[in-house]
């Protein structure tokens, strides 16, 4: 049962969320595809239209997520000029804008990105291999700051605009400074999220590189909390997810961050955690700590799919909550590992589910029946670098 130790020391609210990835534009497509526990993968195409030698499956938008970007590059020409990263954080940022919310109101922006401008900056480096020159519109377009300045232009925000990367646990950090700038009272309303349009070769070539990639032959390609796997089955996704934070308890708000935690670790292998994630351990009790709770009602893991990974996660768990797990899911088996979108990925998933009252199970982990009231869910992230975000959230 859940139990209060103390007064929170912190709660902002969550005014609205929204995405664009594999599940859809629209949170009511999202939540039917959450629902319909499918994976959302398909095989990607070499660039001549024929399948690659091994499967390489990936998460792609769908239709209407494509026409979305279409929509923006009709409106605005210039837009044509941008990578797909910049694309899919404006599309999202202009889905979760609230005219109301914006009003005389001092705004912020903080979209990150683990890769940034992936796909111009390949082509870019490959012109300058062969021709020995680039376009006039490389270093403007292929800066990681440009995501966040470009949700500020074509949202009309005039407040700070901040970009940084974090590597997976990038659109978490990006809700931590939103939190500590609306704290400070140095701004009333703060965007905050994650753009991650990765699905290139030399991206692939890393993720190969690392021995981390899935190469799984069925479309259930990404292991995600399958605890007992003996390979990796990472399997990347393309998207975009940012939220409206405010300070203080909104009558219109969707939920609230209750806690939050942060922290990083001692790193043995760059691309790795520690047995027992000591920093997810610290990054969890903060944010218990810091909600005045001893537990929650669910946690959604980061749980990347990788061997090591997913069980580091889970002993973590276990210590924190000595053993008394909470509900625990993903959602990477469905969409796959979007980066330094994922956090907020998983974010939008918990408030959907708190919202409705519905906990949308992992397939290769068994909840046990325990489905109860929800009233809390905490998100976990990290990435490479042994950077570690824990976020409470909690029903208004």
């Amino acid at each position: 049962m859940q139990q209060i130790t103390k007064k929170a020391s912190v709660l902002i609210s969550i005014l609205s969320i929204a995405s664009i990835s594999a599940l859809g534009v629209s949170s009511e497509e999202i939540w039917r595809s959450y629902n319909a526990r499918t994976p959302l993968f398909t095989e990607m195409r070499d660039n001549d239209g024929s399948f690659s030698e091994k499967p390489r499956w990936v998460s792609k938008l769908t239709f209407d997520g494509e026409s979305a970007l279409q929509q923006l590059q009709k409106e605005n020409t210039g837009y044509k000029k941008l990578d797909r990263t910049v694309l899919l954080a404006i599309a999202a940022a202009k889905s979760s804008f609230l005219p109301e919310a914006f009003s005389e109101k001092r705004v912020g922006v903080n979209i990150g990105s683990s890769r940034g401008a992936t796909a111009l900056f390949e082509q870019y480096h490959n012109q300058y291999r062969l021709e020995g020159k680039v376009s006039a519109y490389a270093s403007p377009t292929s800066t990681l700051g440009n995501i966040s300045s470009w949700v500020g232009q074509e949202l009309g925000i005039r407040g700070v605009e901040i970009e940084h990367s974090v590597t997976c646990s990038t659109a978490m950090h990006a809700m931590l400074n939103g939190i500590a700038w609306l704290e400070a009272r140095m701004a009333d309303v703060f965007l905050v999220g994650g753009s991650e349009a990765a699905l290139t070769p030399f991206t692939f070539a890393q993720m190969d590189a690392l021995k981390l990639y899935s190469r799984k032959s069925n479309a259930i390609a990404c292991e995600s909390m399958k605890f007992d796997k003996k390979r990796n089955s990472m399997v990347l996704g393309e998207g975009a997810a940012v939220a409206v934070l405010a300070k203080g308890q909104h009558a219109k708000a969707i939920g609230v961050i209750a806690g939050y935690g942060f922290a990083s670790e001692k790193l043995e292998h760059g691309s790795s955690i520690s047995e027992n994630a000591a920093c997810l351990q610290k990054s969890m009790k903060m944010a218990l700590e810091n909600a005045g709770m001893d537990t929650v009602d669910g946690i959604v893991m980061h749980a990347p799919g990788t061997v090591k990974g997913d069980m580091a996660e889970l002993n973590a768990i276990d210590t924190v909550f000595n053993r008394k797990r909470p509900l625990l899911t993903s959602n990477k088996w469905l969409i796959g590992h979007t980066f330094g979108a994922s956090g907020m990925m998983s974010v939008e998933m918990a408030v959907l589910m708190l919202q409705r009252n519905r906990w949308i199970e992992n397939p290769f982990y068994n909840s046990i029946g325990q489905q109860k009231k929800l009233r809390s869910i905490m998100v976990n992230a990290v990435g490479f670098g042994g950077n570690a975000v824990s976020i409470i959230v909690s029903k208004p």
